[in-house]
């Protein structure tokens, strides 16, 4: 049997393909579900974030590694990472929330990885889950430079476009998913001197921002 895409993009074939599809099962398609998957993967993750941050930054103090370690785990860095993996397309979802775009609901990616790493460490072990996560935060971890501020997206793209003298991006509302309650907001940044047009979700309008600028930013830096 050919391996699942997500194995190709984990680095890692499931002795239990259980484990993966209740990894991928949210709790409005059936039982069980990866909630349970999710609590154990957010402990690891914390943990391989915790140890890379303390072996690659031995200068700095715990405030600051705790900083940055809150700002690689949170929900946006979750799913930029769930996105590149293009999880969303295997996810076992509900009627309801197939019909609301819960596919691409940053939380509900978010979460999903997080089972994702803790079916890793159960199917196979703590060092495999953690290099995995290794693996999908490498080009994250590279990018930190412990010397400078920790900003926002919209923060550093503004303050890029201001060096060069350029105008600062326009932020539109380009639509919103599912109920009230439970909304995905799209959001383009749109910079209209360098011709670049990125869009970016998220649970409120400012998360939704906040990733289209970091798809600016990297948009600028492979230019």
């Amino acid at each position: 049997m050919a391996p699942h895409p997500l194995e190709l993009g984990l680095g890692h074939r499931f002795s239990d393909p259980a484990l993966l599809l209740t990894a991928l099962t949210h709790r409005s398609h059936s039982s069980p579900h990866n909630e349970r998957l999710e609590y154990l993967g957010d402990s690891i993750l914390n943990c391989v974030i915790a140890r890379q941050l303390f072996d690659r930054f031995p200068m700095l103090p715990e405030g600051d590694l705790s900083r940055l370690r809150a700002n690689l785990v949170r929900q946006d860095s979750l799913h930029r990472l769930a996105v590149s993996l293009a999880l969303g397309d295997h996810l076992r979802l509900g009627e309801g929330e197939l019909k609301s775009g819960g596919s691409q609901r940053p939380s509900i990616l978010a979460d999903a990885l997080e089972a994702l790493f803790g079916a890793l460490w159960l199917d196979a072990g703590f060092d495999v889950a953690s290099a995995a996560i290794v693996r999908l935060y490498d080009g994250m971890l590279a990018a930190i430079n412990p010397g400078q501020p920790i900003k926002d997206p919209k923060t550093r793209l503004q303050e890029l476009l201001q060096g060069r003298r350029l105008a600062l991006p326009r932020y539109v509302l380009a639509g919103t998913a599912g109920q009230a309650h439970v909304q995905c907001f799209n959001v383009l940044c749109e910079i209209d001197a360098l011709r670049i047009r990125t869009e970016g979700s998220g649970a409120s309008r400012r998360a939704a921002e906040q990733m289209a600028a970091q798809r600016a930013l990297e948009r600028l830096q492979e230019s």
